[in-house]
């Protein structure tokens, strides 16, 4: 990119106006907080979207939107250009530890022969992919529980990812050699710095789209397990209370639902009680 066209970008912002309008329906739409802080950053991923729709400036692409009854095919690209997609493989690793020495013995011990585990806002797949793991290994060592996980997001572009299973090498340092040598396909050409994950593993994962902000979720029956973590972080109080209200109503009393390490269900009246750090049991 020439320094022109870099000067021209770094000249190009948002209006007040313009960032409240986007602010505002993310807002209505995903339950995400943007406030004045986040200004450079949402100027930032939204220009891709003004080169793909080949506007001028942002407030252009702003007016196209908004002015020229462009949201309803626009939207899905919005929402994945202004998602934030943190992720890793065995993130926050107290609960994948808590998950094999409390969690799948205790839910074996009971008899359950086959358990449900949905991965909300799974982002790339790092984290349904560990779960993955964790539950294949247990059944292999302990001849079951047999398991299906659902993983989830807003974000179309990071299920497309997520699906595929190819990842950069060093994203999946974090998994433990034994499982890095059972789960994680190399490729020939060792030039390729990148991995994939076993296609057992991946068959035993299904994605698809969904909305935290939607007023039912479509899991099917009861989940025995929910992780939902680090996704409350980014919505108010009111909105925090109605989607754990809706995920608790997703799960089978005595799962298990797991939050993130930052974040806190203090004052909510659910039938949830704390067992460990972040990870609470449906009453």
């Amino acid at each position: 990119m020439s320094a022109a066209a870099l000067a021209a970008m770094a000249e190009d912002t948002l209006s007040r106006r313009d960032f409240e309008r986007i602010s505002r329906y993310i807002y209505q739409q995903a339950g995400i907080r943007l406030p004045p802080a986040k200004l450079t950053m949402i100027e930032g991923r939204l220009r891709r979207r003004v080169r793909a729709t080949r506007r001028a400036t942002l407030n252009d692409y702003c007016a196209w939107l908004f002015d020229g009854d462009h949201l309803d095919g626009e939207k899905e690209h919005l929402l994945n250009a202004v998602t934030t997609n943190k992720t890793d493989f065995f993130r926050e690793p107290k609960h994948f530890d808590y998950l094999q020495q409390q969690a799948l013995p205790a839910m074996r011990a009971e008899g359950r022969q086959r358990l449900r585990v949905w991965s909300a806002a799974c982002s790339t797949g790092a984290e349904p992919y560990t779960i993955a793991m964790l539950l294949d290994t247990y059944a292999r060592e302990h001849g079951g529980p047999d398991y299906g996980i659902l993983a989830t997001d807003l974000d179309t572009e990071v299920l497309a990812v997520a699906r595929r299973g190819i990842y950069p090498s060093v994203l999946l340092d974090p998994v433990p050699p034994a499982l890095r040598g059972r789960y994680v396909l190399r490729p020939r050409d060792a030039a390729r710095d990148e991995v994939r994950i076993a296609p057992e593993l991946r068959a035993a994962v299904g994605f698809a789209r969904m909305n935290l902000m939607d007023d039912h979720y479509p899991v099917g029956a009861p989940m025995d397990i929910i992780f939902c973590r680090n996704v409350l972080i980014y919505f108010d109080k009111a909105t925090q209370q109605a989607v754990v209200r809706r995920l608790v109503s997703c799960l089978r009393p005595g799962g298990l639902l797991f939050l993130g390490h930052s974040e806190t269900i203090t004052g909510f009246d659910l039938p949830l009680t704390a067992v460990a750090n972040t990870v609470f049991q449906r009453t």
